[in-house]
């Protein structure tokens, strides 16, 4: 029970985060356009993608072996790896937000920038062509990783030339006519590390109802903080009154109330991801019930916060 309250309390501080970075954007202003993939540039830049992917493959499930060593890595979380990898909402997927598309004479080549990057037509273009590079072969290149431990060019042989035909074949020549891509714009260390801990918080176990929103997602919400109208989604309308309570807290705060929501956030953070593999088990087990208390209590609260106001009103 414990464990699914510290959950619901930092989703709340997650959205709470959202708007300390952008508060203009996150309670009022024009709605951003999500950025679309551009399909005409995958078939340029796919081989590339592909030794990305290996390189993170092998070095995300490296590191999760030496985290966990002496022990075995299981197959299982070795899967959950290749699953992710090319997900923009996972924190095995950050690497997508370093890679910049430039034009190399008639080719599209991949280079790697040390800062975080806003997200917007490339970046949605190299985790596009990410997913149509590995499709449905996360189970393969897992069973592979699993069984053989490979080096790198090993397992780059495998993946881009027996397993996806990605590099099989030499990349066309890019059109002359092709209009160049957006710049590389590098994200605040602040954004950067807001939007990482939210990824983070979203992988986490034990949570499977819980509904995590990117900073777009929140940003394109077009009543932040509003009475949810679709009273037959119960998740939904828990959320959007949270996201509400959140909207009139922020608007009410004092001046360093950003430090202190930021430094609950991350001890928040650190303590449930301390919690031995048994406590979280616990928390999943309970957090349905867990959050059907929550939200009768919460409708309890709000109905009578409703009658004290009209009983004042007619004295």
């Amino acid at each position: 029970m414990a464990n699914a309250m510290a959950l619901l309390r930092l989703f709340a501080v997650a959205v709470v985060l959202v708007v300390a970075v952008f508060p203009g954007r996150a309670l009022g202003g024009p709605k951003k356009q999500n950025a679309v993939a551009r399909k005409e540039d995958i078939p340029y830049i796919k081989c590339e993608v592909c030794a990305q992917i290996v390189k993170q493959l092998h070095r995300q499930v490296t590191e999760k072996r030496d985290q966990i060593a002496p022990k075995q890595l299981s197959e299982y979380q070795i899967i959950e790896v290749a699953e992710n990898i090319c997900s923009l909402k996972k924190h095995e997927g950050d690497w997508l937000l370093h890679l910049d598309i430039v034009e190399d004479g008639d080719k599209l080549k991949l280079v790697e920038q040390e800062e975080e990057g806003e997200c917007n037509v490339e970046c949605k273009t190299i985790e596009r062509a990410c997913q149509e590079v590995i499709g449905y072969h996360d189970t393969d290149v897992a069973e592979f990783l699993f069984k053989s431990d490979p080096q790198s060019s090993t397992l780059s042989k495998f993946v881009c030339n027996d397993l996806t035909k990605a590099c099989s074949v030499k990349p066309p020549p890019v059109p002359k006519d092709r209009a160049p891509g957006e710049p590389f714009i590098p994200k605040s260390s602040k954004e950067a590390e807001m939007e990482k801990m939210l990824r983070s918080m979203s992988d986490m176990p034990g949570a499977p109802n819980m509904k995590m929103y990117s900073k777009d997602d929140i940003m394109n919400m077009r009543n932040f903080g509003g009475d949810d109208e679709d009273e037959d989604d119960e998740d939904d309308d828990f959320t959007t009154s949270t996201l509400g309570k959140t909207k009139r807290n922020v608007q009410s705060g004092k001046n360093d109330w950003k430090k202190d929501v930021v430094d609950k956030a991350q001890s928040t953070l650190i303590s449930l991801k301390k919690q031995g593999y048994r406590a979280v088990l616990t928390a999943k087990q309970g957090l349905h019930t867990a959050i059907d208390k929550i939200k009768k209590w919460y409708k309890g609260s709000k109905s009578g916060s409703k009658s004290s106001k009209s009983s004042k009103s007619e004295l």
